[in-house]
């Protein structure tokens, strides 16, 4: 029960049975990995963190339509199952919301046309950690961390998250965004699995490690610096290749030649 998440609150939200917020739509952060983790969720409630108090028993049901309800105490509830064999094919192809890695193989299961939306934010949020720009400049910021005493804490940080790419780090992000992209590729293949590139704001950037030297403070960060007018920036450009090329490993020498950007 929280005011509204973001990428941050997703290890958390792995862990949730249900989640009900003060702010949102059906497009917002909450609603979107609740969907993908498959756990009810009740959006732009207003005054859930009042209402509800800490380890107040509560059931969150989803089941009546658009609008969800909260009931006080534990509920009982029936479990309906389901012959997946017996359910009729759709003219219209009906395509996933995926992003996390680790349930692409459960999703995959479920009747699709493959995945209409890969999103990259989890993978970076939660197996990367590190600003793409850090490891970009690791050989500066090593440089820097000789005098600057917060620079060192970023750098070994960076150092403990890296070991096994001790001489180039930006293999790092290739590697670990391409295992991500990959094992969501091979949980629908040979079905097309569409990527969207990096969508992070710039303040969801600047809380990755070393996020916030290379980041600037937005009013609005919602219409700031995100998406497609960060792809062919200066201070970006070379970022965004990293990402091209865990797509290309994800492709080439994965062989999972079913992702499209």
């Amino acid at each position: 029960v929280t005011t509204m998440t973001d990428p941050d609150w997703e290890p958390i939200m792995k862990m949730a049975a249900a989640i009900v917020t003060n702010k949102g739509g059906r497009t917002c952060h909450a609603a979107i990995v609740s969907r993908e983790l498959g756990i009810p969720c009740i959006i732009g409630t207003e005054t859930g963190t009042t209402t509800i108090s800490t380890d107040m028993p509560i059931t969150v049901s989803c089941v009546q339509g658009e609008t969800g309800t909260v009931y006080e105490g534990l509920l009982k509830f029936d479990i309906e199952t389901l012959n997946l064999d017996t359910i009729p094919s759709t003219r219209t192809q009906v395509m996933m919301n995926v992003g996390i890695p680790e349930r692409a193989f459960i999703d995959g299961q479920i009747p699709n046309d493959g995945v209409g939306l890969a999103r990259e934010e989890f993978i970076i949020n939660s197996h990367i950690g590190i600003h793409p720009l850090a490891l970009i400049h690791y050989d500066e910021l090593k440089e820097r961390a000789q005098k600057e005493p917060p620079i060192k804490e970023i750098v070994t940080r960076i150092d403990e998250m890296t070991a096994a790419h001790p001489e180039d780090k930006k293999e790092f992000f290739i590697n670990k965004l391409a295992r991500g992209i990959g094992r969501i590729a091979a949980g629908f293949y040979p079905k097309d699995v569409i990527v969207r590139l990096s969508d992070f704001k710039s303040n969801e950037y600047a809380n990755l490690i070393g996020g916030h030297l290379y980041e600037p403070e937005e009013s609005n960060p919602m219409i700031g610096w995100r998406g497609a007018s960060r792809y062919y920036d200066e201070r970006f450009r070379e970022a965004f290749g990293l990402e091209c090329k865990a797509i290309l490993k994800a492709r080439d020498e994965m062989g999972l030649t079913n992702i499209k950007v």
